[in-house]
């Protein structure tokens, strides 16, 4: 009885623990003490009342306004009961300056972060007091991107257009994760312009091919107690070229920036008469793809030109070792067929010919259904159209030389096997619009912005979106007020917004063989 005894008061167990740390480290002392005037210090100190870790500092550490370097900062990839920001630039005098911390602090143990962090000092003999509030919402998503930069350039006489283009701001600050609310704090009284970004390259410039930008029109007049709303966009880059590379036997590829449906590429070495050659555009991508017939070449000078804008660039294409591509052919649906969408085939080699007779088409009934076919050479794809019934199977034979591509190959013997469920099994969706100026495009997403379905309507109607998949979806009007029928950018030194978009506010959950009806108050 004793030895079970000792043994049990011996044994070893794991503590049930307690409740988990919700609390975030609290900033003790700092040195000197945040909101100094005359300050001389290269040196600032933050302290904490437990140990902290740092968290993508670089990233989350806004100072505004911006650094010209980098500052150290301590410490990196360990724990510690404070931080060090060490600077390396002579700093402005008479400025105000403010350190945001973003999330980047967290406690050693759980991770919680000290969020809204500051610390702010002045050069001058005063601090700065004045402020800025507003929001940043995403032109054509639902949800804005996190950590945006919202950012404040004073109007001086070295002020111009381009300035977002080749300095930072005089004031920074910006969103932090989900959130959209953004506030400038300690500006001092003068003319602004407000811009967001989401900086991608994080150097506080706007750079065209990657970020994100918006502008307000208007000049700031601080101080303000009005609130500002930006609208995040992606601008058409501007149109460049860039360099072609050869990634297969019989094709270079160009990729570019910008509106290239005005560029002529041509070769300027001698092709022998043998070889053919075609452009195409590669779908859903900025690349125009130059298809030729293979033959033996040490290089390929080539010039693009756009008329539109006047510009030539000239490059040389070397040869190298690469495969050939051939054709693969592939249908846009396969198995499931869905009664709204049409049926068509794609290549990856340019679609030269088709041959509707070596086309067949049978149901379950093994019964011949009739059909048509269309070549499409700017999308390279075989439209076939037939009759769609619910409760069907469909069997779909391409015979040899059914489709020919470019290079004189055809298809080998391919089946396609479709089928069709019952017309129970899909909802309908009828969607009422109150408000807005026409046309209007109206467009079906799923949760994750992806386009499922769109109507264009030049006057006001009903919207109905029949046999539709059981699923959740957004719905998106965009005004089409060019009436181009597709959504258009903005541009920010043509001082030209995007076209305005409007959400339903809540998720559609469609149901089978359910009616649902919905109307969408637009809001002036």
């Amino acid at each position: 009885m004793i030895v079970a005894v000792l043994w049990q008061c011996a044994r070893r167990g794991s503590p049930s623990g307690g409740p988990k740390d919700l609390t975030p480290p609290s900033l003790v002392k700092t040195e000197p003490d945040s909101m100094t005037t005359n300050f001389k210090a290269s040196r600032i100190r933050l302290y904490f009342d437990e140990f902290i870790k740092l968290k993508d500092i670089q990233e989350q550490l806004i100072v505004s306004p911006p650094l010209k370097y980098q500052p150290d900062i301590k410490p990196q990839g360990g724990a510690s009961k404070y931080v060090e920001i060490k600077f390396k630039d002579t700093l402005r005098e008479n400025t105000t300056y403010t350190l945001n911390f973003g999330q980047s602090v967290q406690d050693n143990n759980e991770g919680n972060p000290s969020s809204f962090l500051t610390y702010v000092f002045s050069t001058g003999d005063y601090i700065d007091s004045l402020d800025l509030t507003g929001a940043v919402k995403d032109a054509f998503k639902k949800k804005a991107d996190d950590f945006i930069s919202v950012m404040l350039y004073e109007i001086d006489t070295a002020y111009t257009d381009s300035t977002i283009f080749k300095r930072p701001p005089n004031y920074i600050t910006n969103t932090l994760d989900s959130a959209v609310i953004f506030k400038l704090k300690n500006l001092k009284e003068g003319q602004y312009k407000l811009f967001a970004l989401k900086d991608e390259s994080k150097n506080n410039m706007f750079d065209q091919n990657v970020d994100k930008i918006a502008f307000l029109k208007d000049t700031i007049n601080l101080p303000t107690d009005s609130t500002y709303v930006l609208t995040l966009f992606k601008e058409v880059p501007n149109y460049s070229m860039s360099v072609p590379s050869l990634v297969s036997k019989n094709r270079i590829i160009f990729g570019y920036y910008g509106d290239a449906s005005d560029v002529e590429i041509k070769p300027l070495t001698t092709i022998p008469d043998t070889v053919n050659t075609k452009i195409l555009k590669e779908k859903d991508k900025d690349t125009l793809n130059f298809w030729f017939t293979p033959y033996e070449m040490d290089s390929i000078v080539f010039t693009a030109t756009n008329e539109r804008l006047k510009i030539i660039d000239t490059f040389t294409v070397k040869s190298r070792k690469v495969e050939i591509d051939s054709m693969r052919l592939n249908p846009n649906q396969n198995g499931s067929l869905n009664f709204n969408d049409p049926f068509f085939i794609s290549s990856t080699t340019p679609i030269s010919t088709i041959d509707s007779t070596l086309f067949f088409i049978t149901n379950q009934d093994s019964l011949a259904v009739d059909f048509t076919t269309k070549l499409d050479t700017i999308e390279n794809k075989v439209d076939v159209n037939f009759t769609i019934e619910p409760n069907q199977s469909y069997q779909l034979d391409l015979l040899p030389g059914a489709i020919t591509d470019f290079f004189e190959q055809p298809n080998d013997t391919t089946s396609y096997y479709l089928s069709t469920g019952s017309y129970a099994d899909y909802g309908n969706l009828r969607f009422n619009i109150t408000g807005g100026e026409y046309p209007l495009i109206v467009q079906l997403t799923d949760e994750q912005g992806k386009l499922k379905r769109e109507i264009i309507a030049e006057e006001p109607k009903v919207f109905e979106f029949n046999n539709l998949e059981p699923s959740k979806y957004l719905v998106r009007v965009i005004f089409d007020a060019n009436g181009n029928e597709k959504w258009d950018t903005g541009n920010f030194l043509k001082q030209q917004q995007p076209e305005k978009i409007s959400y339903y506010p809540d998720v559609i959950e469609v149901r089978a063989n359910w009616e649902m009806e919905q109307t969408f108050i637009i809001p002036d």
